[in-house]
């Protein structure tokens, strides 16, 4: 049985068979060349903002990795970004996806990658100092037992997730989004924090972020598409601000926390 949490559990329809899922999130990196030059720069571009968060939340613990295990590392991105940034010692990631592991392999900042069922991590317990949940649990059936089993191999865990649990995302527009791009959760801050616990962790540090200027304009067509998506961030930005608690009930922030074991 999956995990229901943010009161909105599998929105999308999407079957949580582990082999279908692989194959669905294959088919994603199987697109013509210009596609995949296109996702490739938006996950780069996300890369930036998740090093950002991840390093500010071991900074204010103290917690200085000398190996770092990425858990759904897709294309390795994020991997290439702390490296970029002499963060997180030993690299390492774990995919789904065949075709992504294919890529990240090729990448020579990264020290491994290996393909992994969507459950069992293949590493001993305590094997890294870091583990990096980055933009995975919106995509699993059940985000606690993959945090717990995460949390077994990794000493300290840094877990981002979109925010969806709000008033924008319950748009139909935005639901058929959410579907295409595989999100089973849809989530908010509470909900996190009680799945963090369930997994046996506790928050250490929190921060939530709204989308950045240059993502928020990244699939603008038009120079009136980007004016318009300019005014998007600048009052989101605004009202995240000044009252975050309203934004996120509003529209999508990005949630990240720093996690570690027991109480």
């Amino acid at each position: 049985m999956g995990t229901i949490i943010g009161g909105v559990a599998n929105p999308t329809g999407l079957s949580t068979d582990a082999a279908e899922l692989a194959r669905f999130y294959e088919d994603g990196y199987s697109t013509d060349a210009s596609q995949a030059a296109l996702y490739a720069r938006w996950r780069a571009l996300g890369a930036l903002a998740k090093a950002d968060h991840a390093i500010a939340l071991c900074a204010r613990a103290g917690v200085r990795p000398a190996s770092t295990l990425d858990v759904g590392c897709g294309d390795g991105a994020l991997l290439c970004e702390l490296h970029r940034r002499g963060f997180g010692g030993r690299l390492a990631g774990v995919e789904i996806s065949a075709a992504a592991v294919s890529i990240a392999r090729q990448r020579e900042q990264i020290d491994s990658v290996e393909q992994f069922d969507g459950q069992s991590l293949p590493a001993a317990n305590g094997s890294y100092d870091l583990g990096v949940l980055c933009h995975v649990l919106e995509h699993v059936p059940d985000p606690t037992a993959l945090l717990q089993e995460v949390a077994r191999a990794c000493r300290a865990v840094v877990i981002e997730v979109p925010l969806e649990a709000n008033l924008s995302a319950r748009r139909s527009s935005k639901r058929r989004h959410a579907a295409e791009v595989g999100h089973l959760q849809r989530l908010d801050r509470g909900a996190m924090r009680r799945c963090v616990e369930r997994a046996g962790l506790s928050v250490a540090y929190e921060l939530t972020d709204p989308l950045g200027l240059e993502t928020q304009r990244f699939f603008a067509p038009s120079g009136a598409a980007r004016s318009k998506a300019t005014a998007t961030w600048a009052v989101r930005a605004g009202l995240h601000r000044t009252a975050p608690f309203l934004a996120r009930r509003l529209f999508t922030v990005h949630y990240a926390c720093l996690c570690l074991p027991g109480g």
